[in-house]
């Protein structure tokens, strides 16, 4: 019986490891099963450890981990929750077997996720790599692949549905705005603010300044303390203000009187606090979007930075005024790109620019690709996605708006200080979905077309249930894109999403944002449609 090496990246938070592990237990335990029933025996190469769970939880134990494993071993990288890509980064980019990664198919823990983000890593890193994911790994889908990769160190995905944009398909008036906006780009210059690069191990998120620099982007490096003195410095009757804005637009916070577990309406101020601090560091500075580190760091110091994120991406928001009283940016989003995942920060900018000059909504996001299921009710026939970002999404995406949007405290093994959600069920409409990536050192925009649906009552509950329930959630329908296409062909765990006013007016949006990144120098490809 030949051996195949397996190692678990896990969280950097022992409480997310220890509570997630029998997920990844359980998984393990099956994809044994299957190999030994190949003729193969599956071999973990670190041991489940005192604390709880059979995580690696740095890079430096990542590091030590794959110093004792033979390089050219046949690998399995298996994922049924987030995981840090950086902790074993360094150990695949040296190693020269054949690797697997594999994810249970599951909404318990974001497992989806941490494998595309893994995914997105290696690609980014040019690291050879094949990838397959499973309900309860007995599928023709995964038994097929599972065979060809012992067999032969690769996986064939179906990648059809994935063509070279056209610009032909723009219309002169398009091309001519298109046009305009990236000389302004490149003549004016903008700015991403990022509040400390690199967020929980997402190497893929970054974006080398050289790929940025032709196209008139710069980042502003700027630092979460520098965030942190500011929100000190917001004086609390403005804060109010902020909050009290929201209250008369309706919406609902759940507050309790237990700050450990419950949010509180004093952390709904240093929320609102935050808020303000970050327009101010926006327009001190002249960033055009900016991106908050998420979870580290600032954690341990205030509430969560949710609530702020997605007030900052809705036109409708609280005013803030600059130094001199007048009002920073009146009517106007301050992009903000969720976790400082750069590349939707430079999705998130380009969107902006493009569906402002179109008179399209410019409200935008990111969201993880966490996990879709068939509609339980029968209301619909399609595979429908949960797009679940983890904590805020601007209430303009939300069915009733501000009035249709709520926040609940984040989770407590993630958040001591709490802090809320923006959640809310996303409004049905059409979309357009896309992703920049990083691969063979150039930048990449996959596009393609979609719909936000409604679905029952009673399956939203159940898909919010069988996720983080605190979360925003879009059900989510891309048009040409079966659910394995989009996993095989998905370099990243985010998918920015924006939406179009009509179905004829998101096609013009998707193709005049592909025109603009084909102008700045991206390859751009089409995904279905």
């Amino acid at each position: 019986m030949s051996e195949i090496i397996l190692v678990a990246s896990g969280d950097l938070r022992e409480s997310a490891n220890v509570r997630c592990w029998p997920a990844q237990n359980a998984m393990e335990a099956k994809l044994a099963k299957v190999l030994a029933g190949m003729g193969h025996e599956l071999k973990r190469a670190h041991p489940v450890k005192p604390e709880g769970h059979g995580f690696i939880a740095s890079q430096r134990e990542g590091m030590d981990v794959f110093a004792g494993i033979d390089s050219k071993a046949p690998l399995i990288v298996a994922e049924a929750v987030w995981q840090y890509s950086h902790h074993v980064l360094a150990g695949l980019v040296s190693h020269k077997g054949p690797i697997l990664t594999v994810a249970n198919w599951s909404g318990q823990w974001p497992g989806l996720v941490g494998l595309l983000n893994l995914n997105g890593s290696l690609t980014k890193a040019g690291v050879a790599y094949a990838s397959l994911w499973s309900v309860d790994f007995e599928d023709d889908f995964f038994l097929n692949g599972l065979r060809e990769w012992l067999d032969t160190g690769t996986v064939t995905h179906d990648a059809s549905h994935v063509t070279p944009f056209d610009a032909s398909s723009v219309s002169e008036a398009d091309r001519a705005l298109v046009a305009g906006i990236a000389d302004d780009l490149r003549r004016n210059k903008a700015i991403l603010g990022v509040f400390d690069e690199g967020c929980m191990g997402m190497y893929n998120a970054i974006i080398p300044d050289e790929l940025l620099m032709p196209l008139g982007i710069y980042k502003e490096r700027l630092s979460q303390s520098a965030l942190y003195f500011a929100t000190k410095q917001v004086p609390e009757a403005e804060a109010w203000a902020a909050y009290e804005w929201m209250l008369d637009r309706g919406m609902t916070f759940h507050l309790g009187t237990d700050p450990a577990t419950e949010l509180t309406e004093a952390q709904v101020l240093d929320q609102c606090r935050m808020y303000i601090a970050a327009v101010r560091l926006a327009e001190q500075f002249g960033c055009e979007a900016i991106g908050i580190q998420y979870q580290q760091g600032l954690k341990d110091l205030l509430p969560a930075s949710d609530l702020v994120e997605g007030m900052l991406n809705n036109d409708d928001r609280p005013d803030v005024t600059g130094a001199d009283g007048t009002v920073i940016r009146p009517g106007q989003a301050i992009v903000h790109f969720n976790e400082v995942d750069e590349c939707a920060g430079l999705d998130a900018l380009l969107t902006n620019r493009v569906h402002r000059a179109l008179c399209q909504p410019v409200e935008t996001t990111l969201h993880d690709l966490r996990w879709g299921d068939a509609d339980l009710s029968g209301s619909r026939d399609d595979f429908i996605w949960v797009f679940e970002i983890s904590g805020a999404v601007p209430p303009a995406h939300n069915e009733g708006g501000w009035a249709g949007s709520e926040s609940l405290r984040q989770p407590a093994m993630f958040f001591p200080a709490g802090g809320g959600t923006l959640k809310g069920i996303a409004k049905a409409g059409e979309i357009v979905w896309s992703r920049i990536f990083v691969e063979g050192g150039a930048l990449h925009m996959d596009i393609g077309r979609g719909q936000a649906v409604s679905l029952p009552a009673e399956e939203t509950e159940r898909r919010s249930r069988s996720t983080n329930y605190e979360w925003p959630i879009m059900h989510g329908v891309l048009t040409g894109v079966s659910r394995d296409q989009m996993m095989a062909r998905h370099k990243a765990n985010h998918i920015q999403v924006v939406y179009g006013n009509s179905a004829e007016e998101a096609d013009r949006a998707m193709k005049a944002k592909a025109a603009l990144a084909r102008e700045l120098g991206l390859n751009v490809s089409i995904c279905g449609v």
